[in-house]
């Protein structure tokens, strides 16, 4: 069921929703639902229109409807009865073996993981035992040699202790057959243990089923059944032994959030945050929405201020022949960078390849100037745009990844009133070289890698311009002087300074100052203060909060 929303119209979402279902194998049909009709703004027959002709539906086939009104419900269902076939058996369906699919799972503290499931063949009842199987990679329908059969782990079997329907409540019915759906505990204390696509069997029906024929669903990535990240950020605490209940936080929200990919870094080096942020997570996201839920929830649930540094750009650098420079034997020639820690010094002679995005952006017409010219800013190629209706245009243009995770969205929205829909895939080709360096951000002399970025040589020195002002309005001030400086290609592009706090001492209590009137003293004073100020600046630490990062994120 594709939804859209009669006073907005489709969305850009709608379209990467309505492709992704297009090549699914197990979705046999499309059912287009206008909702919210009863709204004073909804433009009911404009917007049904619009989506016959932009999703090359039938005008008559689009069901409207309105949950607020209990309009068009009843119409709803009956086009999934009559338009979704019956689920069918698989081809080597002998009608004993079982074979269940996990839809979705979700933790609850009493119970544990909460699975909802497709029985795909046999049946299941209370009290059997289950293992999960991985597909093989190559396997088909025909495949059921020896070497093809699939993956299992024997110590890893879970026993059923309830099954039943959802109707919508749970009721228990302590079984399940061939084509029924309905929720599943089998004592899974992970939700990532049953992942959205994971195969179950019995463990009696494991020896045949190995050498059975799995479908593969669309719930898998490109590897198992883990989703694939969309972009990565180290997170760190706020305090520097506050780690471990950082890590315990994030395990905790893990379990209802299995989008999460999260991996330990030893903060022994700079690409950790070094000094400055000491050990952290390396943790995968889905999107941009994605980092902000999660900096919430952390706030919200656990009471923890956790430290997210900029999203991480791979970048492809292909090294090329010098004779100043020498690569070392057996180094590759063509390396992806991440982490900014290992790209290139100054005087290497290299070329960068940095990642592109197909997006798309519905919004009104009325704002098609402030986004074309947001697109042409960020360096946008192949723009087109396309009108859906007389007040609806579709913005079609390819632009760098790095520009896109920083700061696009917001500004998006910004020269929209809120009114434009973003999506994005990856475009072909991924890669495509460009003029880039990067611009290290450095305290006192000191490089703080966490704050370094990468950006078009043609606007360097105006984004590290930018980076270091707002540095200087988000850094604390401290006892002595704060230089914020920005480097690029071994050159000082920009500066700021953080005056230091002075106390006046030459008044030693009340109004009374140093007497005397020998102007040596004072000078002998205010020269001992000087020198104080200095060794502090050597050895005085500069602290860094989330402002900071964020002052690299939308420095355009």
């Amino acid at each position: 069921v594709l939804l859209f929303d009669a006073a907005q119209g489709p969305q850009a979402q709608s379209l990467s929703v309505h492709e992704k279902a297009k090549q699914m194998e197990n979705v046999k049909a499309i059912i287009p639902v206008l909702t919210k009709m009863d709204l004073p703004a909804a433009r009911s027959m404009e917007v049904a229109l619009s989506v016959s002709d932009l999703f090359d539906f039938d005008p008559d086939s689009i069901i409207l409807s309105s949950a607020r009104s209990r309009i068009g419900i009843s119409e709803v269902l009956e086009a999934v009865c009559t338009g979704v076939p019956s689920p069918q058996p698989l081809p080597d369906d002998d009608g004993k073996t079982v074979r269940i699919l996990i839809v979705d799972s979700w933790f609850e503290p009493l119970r544990g993981v909460v699975c909802l499931v497709q029985v795909l063949s046999g049946k299941i009842e209370e009290g059997s035992r289950v293992n999960i199987i991985e597909p093989h990679v190559k396997e088909a329908a025909s495949d059921t040699s020896e070497g093809n059969a699939h993956v299992y782990n024997l110590k890893d079997h879970f026993s059923l202790q309830e099954i039943g329907l959802i109707l919508p409540q749970r009721v228990r019915t302590g079984t399940l057959a061939r084509g029924q759906m309905g929720y599943m505990i089998a004592g899974l204390r992970d939700p990532r243990q049953a992942r959205p696509g994971t195969i179950m069997t019995t463990q009696k029906d494991l020896p045949t089923a190995v050498n059975m024929y799995l479908p593969q669903t669309c719930f898998r990535g490109s590897e198992g059944n883990a989703p694939s990240s969309v972009l990565y950020a180290s997170v760190h605490p706020m305090e520097g032994d506050g780690f471990d209940e950082l890590a315990a936080a994030v395990d905790r929200l893990a379990l209802n959030d299995t989008g999460l990919e999260i991996n330990k870094t030893s903060g022994n080096s700079n690409n950790d945050g070094g000094p400055y942020l000491g050990p952290g997570l390396r943790v995968g996201f889905q999107g941009l929405l994605h980092v902000e839920v999660f900096q919430q929830r952390l706030e919200d649930e656990h009471g923890l201020e956790a430290l997210v540094t900029p999203p991480k750009v791979p970048y492809r650098v292909r090294y090329l022949e010098s004779n100043s420079h020498k690569r070392p034997a057996g180094a590759p020639e063509v390396e992806i960078i991440e982490d900014l820690s290992r790209w290139p010094a100054p005087g290497v002679r290299f070329k960068v390849e940095e990642p592109y995005v197909d997006c798309r952006i519905i919004a009104p017409f009325h704002y098609a100037g402030n986004i074309m010219e947001l697109i042409s800013k960020k360096r946008g190629l192949k723009m087109e745009t396309k009108p859906i209706d007389e007040l609806t245009w579709l913005f079609t243009a390819t632009l760098p990844w790095g520009e896109v995770v920083t700061s696009f969205f917001d500004e998006l929205k910004n020269c929209s009133a809120g009114y434009a829909s973003f999506d994005h895939k990856e475009s072909d080709p991924l890669y495509r070289e460009a003029n880039l360096c990067k611009v290290e951000i450095l305290l006192n002399s000191d490089l703080v890698e966490p704050l370094s970025f990468v950006c078009h040589k043609d606007v360097g020195q105006e984004q590290g311009r930018s980076v270091c002002k707002k540095l200087q309005s988000v850094l604390p001030r401290q006892q002595f002087v704060t230089v914020i400086q920005a480097k690029a290609d071994s050159k000082i592009i920009a500066s700021e300074r953080i005056r230091a706090y002075r106390k006046d001492v030459l008044t030693t209590g009340g109004s009374k100052s140093v007497g005397g009137g020998d102007v040596s003293r004072k000078k002998k004073l205010l020269e001992k203060q000087k020198k104080g100020k200095k060794r502090q600046q050597a050895s005085g630490k500069v602290s860094l909060s989330q402002a900071a990062f964020n002052s690299v994120i939308k420095r355009s």
